[in-house]
C-alpha cells in the first residue's frame, strides 16, 4: 500500500474566515491570498483619503503589515474586511499627519486612474466644492467614517467607497435591501452632521481671527 500524499489546499476557493484561521495557524500562503483578494480595494481606500499615489502605496503596505502582525489577536467580532479597512484608514490618517507635519501638500500629485475618483458622499452640495477637495477636509471625512458604528461603517464602506450596489451589499452582509438603504441613510446623516459641525467651527475660527 502506498502512502497517500497530503492534499494541497486551494486557498483561492476558501472563504475569508477559513483563510484567517489558516493564517493564524502559521500558513503564510493563506495570508498571501487575503492580500491578493483585498490589495486593490485597500489601495483605493487609501488613495481616496490621501489623493497621492506614493503615499497610498505606502499606507497599503503599512496596513497589511499591521494586519499580519495583529492577526493572532483578531477575534472575528467583525468581518476580516471591515477590520482590515479600519487598519487601512488608520494607516492613511497616520501617513497624512506625517506629511502635514512636514508641511508637504497632498494635492500636488493627482492620479488619472478612473477607479481612484474622489470619495462620493451625497448631499454635500451646500458646501463649497473647493472646501470638499482639501486635504484637511478629506482627513475630517476619513476620521468621521472611522467613527461610525460598526453596522453603519460596514454598509457605508461597501456602498459608497467600494461602489457595490444595495443588493450586493445586502447579500454580502446578509441584510435586506431595505436594511442596507436604512443603514446607509443613517451613516450619511451622521457624516453630514459631523461635516456641518466642521464647517461651522471653521467659520467661527475665521470670524474670531478678524
Amino acid at each position: 500500500m502506498t502512502d497517500q500524499q497530503p492534499k494541497t489546499i486551494d486557498y483561492r476557493t476558501r472563504p475569508d474566515e477559513e483563510l484567517v484561521q489558516f493564517a493564524q495557524g502559521g500558513e503564510n500562503r493563506a495570508f498571501d491570498e487575503l492580500v491578493r483578494r483585498y490589495q486593490d480595494k485597500v489601495y483605493r481606500l487609501c488613495y481616496k483619503i490621501l489623493r497621492h499615489e506614493d503615499d497610498a502605496a505606502e499606507a497599503l503596505q503599512d496596513a497589511f503589515l499591521s494586519a499580519y502582525r495583529g492577526l493572532k489577536n483578531f477575534k472575528a467580532e467583525s468581518t476580516f474586511s471591515t477590520w482590515l479597512y479600519r487598519i487601512a484608514t488608520n494607516a492613511s490618517l497616520m501617513k497624512y499627519r506625517k506629511r502635514r507635519d512636514k508641511h508637504i501638500s497632498l494635492d500636488q500629485s493627482q492620479s488619472q486612474d478612473e477607479e481612484a475618483e474622489p470619495l462620493q458622499l451625497p448631499d454635500w452640495s451646500a458646501q463649497p466644492p473647493e472646501e470638499l477637495l482639501t486635504a484637511e477636509m478629506r482627513t475630517v471625512m476619513a476620521e468621521s467614517i472611522q467613527r461610525l458604528p460598526k453596522e453603519l461603517y460596514e454598509v457605508f464602506v461597501r456602498r459608497d467607497i467600494e461602489g457595490l450596489s444595495n443588493a450586493e451589499v445586502g447579500e454580502l452582509l446578509d441584510l435586506s435591501v431595505a436594511a442596507v438603504k436604512s443603514r446607509l441613510h443613517r451613516a450619511r446623516i451622521a457624516l453630514r452632521e459631523r461635516l456641518n459641525r466642521y464647517f461651522a467651527d471653521k467659520l467661527t475660527r475665521k470670524d474670531r481671527a478678524r
